[in-house]
Order: structure tokens, then sequence, then C-alpha cells
């Protein structure tokens, strides 16, 4: 078995919810330069804005606060008018400002959506605030500053009751709120009062590439970032863990999303199927199923990496206009292999070799490279499977394993027997991996 690596973890503890300000402070608390955030702050050249930070007692305990220095704001902000800011403030990395401009994308696409408009005609009230700019800039900043491999967000509560905007009084959540956290699991506390801003909602949906409870890690670093309201029963506080988790590098975790569909055909679920493997699905497989009232059905399965459930759930809606997809983490034990080029007497064929626990080795012909091969020569595509098979037995009954362990990009051969190893991957099993707004008037003082 492969050995354990060392991946550096970030886990938000969401317990009284999650805005900007809020983050910001944590990631502050558990150890990122501040100088490094006000300095990107300051290049966004906002006349008089300053970034402030103390430390305060929430509920008897110590923890940071910011706050946001600034001249009185009358003007609303466009989309357009933030992306100017970010892309000319001299003082961002390339990916400190794509992080910022995803959350602020997120935003302004719920916007978009909840007043059906575009994002570049909606107003960003809430979002395109001084204080709101500078925590999502400050929140980019800072989680590339902390510099983790993955960050787990714990489900989300939003509070309940109703809160005043310019458009009168809505529940809790606010509508482009609600609409930045689907996807995200939430929980329910009973605290009358606006726990999770669109901001915070925003910076979660870019930052977090999973949801649950803390994971088992080793921590390092813990930090507390306050809220501005004060509850009576409990501190408004959020938590950042960061730590490092012991990982098989055999192992991986693994997203599985699944829909069922009683009224799509079969011609659209292939190719829903061939979209999803193209955009890098692990799988994709159909299930047969009978749903209520008897009706003759099918279940979508589709397997991912986690970075990629987004995109993954996009086409699912799109091609089969589902109205629900139900996501699982698991976690998948894998075992290593490479590819490998065996010589039949029709030509070559790739694979992949792998090595069980027990030592054996084994080979499993590229299905591409043997229908290739069968075509071209006009045999039956199963003599060339059998041919591969046996060259690469016949390699090894001739003492030549050594040749297997032969490092990526270099060959042997040996009577008329030869592997290669290349630097091409071509998996039998299709495992390609693939590289991831409302419009408030009230101020949220969370």
């Amino acid at each position: 078995m492969a050995q354990a690596t060392q991946r550096r973890t970030a886990w938000l503890e969401c317990a009284t919810g999650i805005s900007g300000d809020m983050t910001l402070a944590a990631l502050i608390d558990a150890g990122v330069d501040v100088r490094q955030i006000q300095t990107a702050i300051a290049s966004l050249n906002l006349p008089d804005v300053t970034l402030r930070v103390e430390q305060v007692m929430k509920g008897g305990f110590r923890a940071t606060q910011v706050f946001v220095d600034h001249p009185e704001q009358h003007a609303h902000r466009h989309y357009s008018d933030i992306r100017k800011l970010v892309e000319e403030a001299s003082d961002l990395t390339d990916k400190q400002r794509r992080l910022a401009m995803d959350i602020f994308r997120v935003v302004a696409e719920s916007e978009a959506r909840v007043h059906g408009s575009t994002m570049e005609k909606v107003h960003f009230h809430e979002v395109g605030a001084v204080d709101s700019i500078v925590d999502i800039v400050g929140a980019a900043v800072a989680f590339d500053l902390l510099n983790v491999d993955r960050v787990i967000c714990n489900p989300i509560p939003t509070g309940c009751g109703f809160i005043k905007i310019d458009h009168g009084i809505c529940p809790v959540p606010a509508p482009g709120t609600a609409e930045i956290l689907k996807g995200i699991p939430l929980a329910q506390i009973s605290v009358k009062a606006e726990l999770t801003t669109p901001t915070g909602a925003a910076i979660v949906k870019v930052m977090a590439d999973q949801f649950g409870s803390l994971p088992s890690m080793t921590i390092q670093d813990v930090g507390y970032g306050a809220g501005s309201m004060t509850f009576p029963e409990r501190a408004n506080l959020l938590r950042i863990f960061v730590g490092t988790e012991s990982v098989s590098a055999d192992q991986q975790t693994v997203c599985l999303l699944e829909t069922n569909v009683d009224d799509v055909s079969a011609e659209v679920l292939a190719h829903a199927s061939e979209q999803l493997r193209a955009a890098g699905a692990l799988d994709v497989y159909l299930t047969p199923i009978q749903m209520k009232k008897h009706r003759s059905a099918t279940m979508v399965s589709v397997l991912s990496h986690p970075e990629s459930v987004e995109q993954m759930e996009q086409i699912l809606f799109r091609e089969t206009e589902t109205l629900g997809i139900r996501r699982a983490n698991f976690v998948r034990t894998i075992r290593p292999r490479q590819p490998q080029v065996v010589s039949t007497i029709w030509g070559d064929v790739l694979g992949k070799r792998s090595r069980l626990q027990c030592g054996k080795l084994t080979f499993a012909p590229e299905f591409e490279s043997c229908a290739q091969v069968a075509a071209e020569n006009d045999v039956a595509l199963r003599d060339v499977y059998r041919a591969a098979e046996s060259a690469f037995l016949q390699m090894i009954d001739s003492g030549f394993s050594e040749a297997i362990e032969t490092p990526l990009g270099l060959s042997k051969s040996s009577a008329g027997n030869h592997l290669h190893d290349h630097d091409h991957d071509h998996d039998h099993d299709h495992d390609h991996d693939h590289d991831h707004d409302h419009d408030h008037d009230h101020d949220h003082d969370h």
C-alpha cells in the first residue's frame, strides 16, 4: 500500500452563520499576516479606506474583529465597477484577483436571477458597499496566504425570522442569500436574525471544497472571528481550524451525485452521460428503477472529484431538467497504475499495469487501443485483448519483471515483446481529472 501524505486543511465552524467580516477576522486570528491584507486593500485605491483590527470579547471568549473605516458612501456600484477596481489593484496576485472575482461573480449571478436582470445591469447595493468590497478582497487574499490544500465547512445556519430591506419585509434567508446557498447543506438554529449574509454565503460557495464535520486532523492553529451582533445565549463567533490530515496516497475523496428522472428519453440520457464524461466525471451509470405510482424511471449516478461537483450539477440540470440532485462524499481506495504498452503480432497495444497487495502484477488492455488494432488488421477484438494479455504474461515469465518497474519515459524490450512507459494516461475506466448577486439595501451587521 502507498504511504500516507500530509494535507493542509482548514475547517470552518459556522456555529452562528458566516459573514465577510467574520471570515476575514477568523483568518487573521489564525495567523494570516494582516499587513499583507492591508497592503492589498490599499491598492484598490478606495479613498480614505482602511482596515482596522481589534481584539474583543464575545460571550466571554477572546476573538478578533475587523472594522472598515471609510467616508460616508452614497453611490451604488455595478459589477463592472467592482471588476475594474479588482483588475487595477496593483498588489493583488493573479490567484487573489481570481478568487475575489469568483466571489463577486457568485453574488452578481444571484442578484441577476432574483431581480430578473443581468450581471452587468444589477446594482450592488450591499455587496457594492465599501465594507463588503474590503471583506471579499481581504478574504480572497487571506485564504491565498493561508495556503491550504482544501477547505471544509460545516452545514450553515441562516437564522430565522424577518428582516427589512429596501423592497420591504422579507424572510430569512433573504432571496439573494438563498440563491447563493443552493447546493450547500444548511443547519437550523432558532436565532431570529440574519446569521448568514450574501457575502459570507458567496465566500463559502467559492472556497469550500467539502461540507461536513471536523475531519481527523492535527490542529496547528485556531482562529476566532467576531461578528458585530450580540446574542444572549451564545457567542457570535466563527472559528477556523487549520492543521494537517494524514491521507493515504492510494485513497481519495469522491462525490456521488444522483438524480431520478422518469420523463427523459434514452437519447437524452446518453447525450448527458457523454457530456458528463467529457467534463471529467470519473464514472457515469444509469440504473432502471421504479418510482411512486409504479412509474418506470432511471437513476442517473455520477462519480466526480469534489472540485468538479458544481460543473457536473450544471450539466445534469441543463440536460435532464431534473428538479433535484442528491450528493454524498465517499473515500475510495485505488490501486496505483501506470500506462503500459505491449507488443503483439498485430502491433502495439496500450493498457494499464498495476500491482496487487500480494505483489502480483496485473495488466488491463485499453479498449480504444485494442479496437484500433483490431480494425487495422481485420481481426476480432477479443483476439487482440488475449494477445495483449499474453504478451504481458510472457514478458513476466521470461524474467523481465524489472522492465515493468522502469520509470516513466524509458522502455525495455526482449524477444519481440517490449514494454514502453509513456507520459500520457489513457485510463480504461475513464478516470480523467479536470479542474472550479443579490440586491440588499440593508446593513448586515453580523
